[in-house]
């Protein structure tokens, strides 16, 4: 499993891998977790605003912090 945080590296975008990394742990799920901050990286995804979580390639949101019960779901979709 692949999974990228997009963002410049704001608090926002920290609390998103907080969650990211504590909904892995508690799903006992092992992933590639990866800190997108390159802006022409982040576009190619087109998102609109940051920070963005992008699991398996797709895109599952932007522009807001998802709660961890969100981020759980969306794992046990791609797993």
């Amino acid at each position: 499993m692949e999974i990228r945080i997009l963002g410049p590296g704001c608090p926002r975008c920290d609390e998103v891998e907080k969650r990211t990394i504590n909904a892995l742990a508690e799903l006992n799920v092992a992933a590639d977790v990866q800190k997108i901050a390159d802006l022409k990286t982040i576009s190619e995804y087109k998102i609109i605003g940051t920070p963005g979580l992008v699991i398996n390639g797709k895109v599952k949101c932007y522009a807001r912090i998802p709660s961890l019960q969100e981020i759980k779901n969306w794992i046990r979709e791609e797993t």
